[in-house]
């Protein structure tokens, strides 16, 4: 299992039974929970219903201290309809004589921020939620909250304009942790390594076939075709193709020693859902990853974790 399973992402999390029996339990033993946000009022106080017990998470309870300024603010108040981890700090009565659970998020991110911190290391693989999405890449909650940044020239071995031809927010996905910088707090993600090697996926493809890809870099001289995240192959140029559009191509060769697939586009297809993403590697460490195949002519594409480890 991913290192992450005791901290799942917001979203992620077990389900579990709440009222005011459970929270007196979790009061106790600081259990994590989770449930979603109702309101969060003027003065940014995030609001739940915990089985008929109504939740509050101050503002100053609702994000770690190492997010500042208007992050922080966004944080608070994209909270809204959105699973959210908190544990109980104390029970009481609301004005009314109601029941009433004080929480906090930010104690629950700072359990889960130091067990990363003692736990993670280079190559990890751990277990994420796409919170948001930019041109130059996706921001994944790899646990309570903890938002880690994946930039988009790790998410494939196939080159992507935007994060958004991959993935889609709220999406789960299985990440690797690539660098972690303890003093700022701050843990930096690849994918593209658990998505397989050059001859992992070029095995799910034979020269005679005729399969589905997307175009994503259309040239004069040809158009690389992506038949799978971490593998493509060039195809004839042909009139009218841009990037990003689905199309039929015929696999002419396979050549795994100069790690290349000729391909000849057939034509282009109406837009369909993307697939679903097949992972080659799904927990443990990573320390050495080879993309090329052992007899390739050039050097070979690699990733190195333990150089990457402070």
């Amino acid at each position: 299992m991913p290192e992450n399973k005791l901290y799942p992402p917001e979203g992620l999390c077990p389900p579990t039974p709440l009222s005011l029996d459970h929270l007196r339990e979790a009061l106790e033993s600081g259990a994590i929970l989770e449930a979603p946000v109702q309101r969060c009022s003027v003065d940014h106080t995030l609001h739940l219903n915990l089985g008929g017990v109504h939740g509050r998470i101050p503002r100053q309870e609702a994000v770690a201290p190492w997010i500042s300024g208007a992050d922080r603010d966004i944080a608070v108040l994209s909270r809204v309809g959105k699973p959210t981890c908190f544990t109980v700090t104390a029970l009481s009565s609301d004005e009314k004589g109601a029941p009433l659970a004080l929480l906090s998020r930010r104690a629950a991110q700072d359990k889960a921020m130091e067990y990363f911190l003692q736990h993670l290391e280079p190559g990890t693989v751990l277990t994420g939620r796409i919170t948001r999405l930019e041109s130059f890449g996706a921001f994944v909650d790899v646990g309570c909250g903890i938002v880690a940044m994946l930039p988009i020239e790790h998410i494939s071995i196939s080159r992507i304009s935007h994060p958004k031809e991959r993935f889609q927010e709220g999406q789960k996905i299985l990440v690797a942790v690539r660098s972690i910088d303890r003093e700022a707090r701050r843990i930096t993600l690849t994918h593209r390594e658990l998505l397989g090697t050059w001859m992992e996926n070029a095995s799910r493809f034979r020269p005679g076939e005729t399969v589905r890809g997307v175009a994503r870099t259309v040239k004069d001289y040809g158009s690389f075709i992506e038949l799978a995240p971490n593998l493509s192959g060039l195809a004839d140029a042909k009139e009218r193709l841009s990037p990003g559009d689905g199309v039929s191509v015929y696999i002419k060769s396979i050549r795994p020693e100069r790690m290349k697939i000729k391909l000849q586009v057939i034509e282009k297809l109406p837009p369909a859902p993307p697939e679903p993403l097949h992972y080659q590697i799904t927990d443990g460490k990573l320390e050495h990853w080879v993309y090329s195949p052992p007899d390739y002519e050039k050097t070979p594409v690699e990733t190195d974790f333990t150089a990457l480890a402070p």
